[in-house]
């Protein structure tokens, strides 16, 4: 595993430096978006609604909209300023019941190691809500975003979990459940017999993703039955030629060429012929160019 944060739990007076790894990962079968005709991958690309331009992940910000629909740009340089005192710290608020933590606030749960230093601080933290029969009330900020959160033993290692704030928890408001009334103490009576005749411990190990299975299980038919679209790297197209631009260019060395070779062979011309002047040179050459340019 890799951990994504480093930081220290402030117990009392005692700091106890740790990483943070996350406890689960997702399982799922994951999937690209392909051409159905031929497999290839489908990309998508950034651009910008208003200039229609491609953006670079780097010229990307944060837009926070307002009612009338502006926008508020935000960058990296306003983020990074905002005080985030819990940045490197776990605080320590509280020691509570944990039957008073209602589960439906719980987000992510993470494993916390300490580093060498912090191991004998880290074991009596652990052990000390072990024995208290207590979860630690704590604040962290993880990847920029502070949250709640708890720590509690589990096993010999310590686990935070993080928590959504109290008004992230939408009210439970529907009518059908206000007008469902009271179930008779016969029904309950016959409910709780059929609760006790299912009643069992949990053994996670014992309930597997079936969907994932059965998807597991095509994705191989198919591999076996030689359903794979081979997929090659692209071919680096050849660069476009202007063949009458090259053409052109190649009469043009030619020309000079020979002009050359012509003038050294001869020693200067004929006998009586005279050499032309720089000012005669001169007209003769804009006189070429004038010519090339309008061939």
């Amino acid at each position: 595993m890799r951990a994504i944060w480093k930081g220290a739990v402030s117990f009392g007076l005692v700091n106890v430096p740790v990483r943070l790894y996350s406890a689960t990962e997702d399982r799922d079968v994951s999937f690209h978006q392909v051409h159905e005709k031929d497999g290839g991958r489908v990309r998508y690309r950034r651009v910008c609604q208003e200039c229609g331009e491609e953006v670079a992940y780097a010229d990307i910000a944060k837009g926070y909209e307002l009612d009338g629909g502006d926008v508020v740009v935000l960058t990296d340089a306003d983020l990074a300023e905002l005080p985030l005192p819990t940045s490197k710290n776990v605080e320590l608020l509280a020691f509570i019941p944990a039957e008073q933590l209602d589960p439906v606030a719980y987000h992510k749960s993470y494993y916390l190691e300490p580093d060498k230093a912090g191991v004998k601080p880290y074991a009596l933290l652990r052990d000390a809500l072990e024995d208290a029969g207590r979860v630690g009330l704590v604040k962290v900020a993880i990847r920029n975003r502070e949250a709640l959160a708890i720590l509690r033993p589990r096993d010999d290692v310590l686990v935070l979990q993080t928590m959504v704030w109290s008004d992230e928890v939408r009210a439970a408001e529907f009518d059908s459940v206000a007008d469902a009334g009271k179930a008779t103490k016969a029904e309950r009576d016959i409910a709780r017999t059929l609760i006790d005749a299912m009643a069992e411990d949990y053994d996670p190990s014992q309930y597997r993703d079936a969907y994932r299975d059965a998807l597991e299980e095509v994705v191989q038919a198919k591999v076996t039955g030689g359903e794979v679209r081979k997929q090659e790297e692209p071919e680096e197209k050849a660069p476009v030629v202007d063949l009458v631009a090259a053409l052109k260019a190649s009469v043009e060395a030619a020309k000079k060429s020979r002009s050359g070779s012509s003038s050294g062979g001869s020693g200067g011309g004929s006998g009586g012929a005279k050499p032309k002047s720089k000012a005669k040179d001169s007209k003769d050459s804009k006189d070429d160019k004038q010519e090339k340019a309008a061939s």
